[in-house]
């Protein structure tokens, strides 16, 4: 039986992509919300919600979903630690799937760079984060860079929120031993550019990851729907979807 699919957030620009990629993979889209709606009809009519909305709705869809036993893709970025927390209480009656960034190519540069830091000693090497997405863009740094400190720190055995240097301005003193970095810029229609930089004294390494087409992000939220229906309550990422959970 097809799996039912709907999508919070359905009047916006990734909205639009998501409904053609449900279409492309043979499934029935069930509905969507736009901004202002309740999710209680759409939770009802469908097996698993996608939602790219804005970080003020997940608590309230945290609570619908977990309520209706239902699948829950999650892409908003910018979330608050309350927020997280909700989510990780949902993810106790459901299966969530939760991911700054549902690009395939992303998921492997996150574990790539949790491999690296794991190899490249911080007193050695510094890290430093760049990103640039369009104008519209409301948070910052991204979601995706955000996840790609975690990756270096979680390589590191830290915790990001010990190391985090972000926004330098003004006489900033030398850079913190062990530090992880982060600058965001700010322009155009770029859809997002990734860097993440080890410097060392005698090389430098770049990770680069840059996306051309939001497409890729909802065709791999969309391959995250088909993976999540009927699965047991977690909370997951992508590495789960792609089988490269350890």
């Amino acid at each position: 039986m097809p799996v039912r699919i709907g999508v919070a957030g359905l009047s916006g620009r990734m909205g639009r992509l998501l409904a053609e990629e449900i279409a492309a993979a043979g499934c029935p889209l069930s509905g969507g919300i736009g901004r202002g709606e309740t999710l209680d009809a759409l939770a009802a009519a469908s097996d698993v919600v996608i939602d790219f909305t804005r970080a003020s709705t997940v608590q309230g869809h945290a609570e619908a979903l977990a309520a209706a036993g239902v699948a829950w893709v999650l892409g908003t970025s910018g979330l608050s630690a309350g927020d997280e927390s909700a989510v990780a209480a949902a993810a106790a009656h459901i299966p969530v799937v939760y991911a700054a960034n549902f690009s395939p190519g992303v998921t492997l540069v996150l574990a790539l760079a949790e491999q690296m830091a794991a190899s490249l000693p911080p007193d050695r090497y510094d890290a430093e984060i760049l990103e640039m997405h369009h104008r519209q863009k409301v948070d910052a740094p991204s979601g995706t860079a955000v996840a790609l400190g975690r990756a270096v720190a979680a390589g590191r055995g830290v915790d990001l929120a010990d190391v985090m240097q972000s926004g330098r301005d003004g006489h900033t003193g030398p850079r913190a031993p062990g530090a992880i970095g982060f600058a965001a810029l700010r322009g155009g229609q770029v859809v997002g550019e990734h860097s993440l930089l080890f410097a060392g004294s005698d090389e430098q390494i770049v990770l680069t990851h840059r996306a051309f087409d939001r497409r890729t992000f909802a065709s791999g939220a969309v391959r995250a729907a088909l993976w999540a229906a009927g699965r047991s309550p977690g909370l997951y990422g992508m590495r789960d979807v792609l089988g490269l959970a350890s």
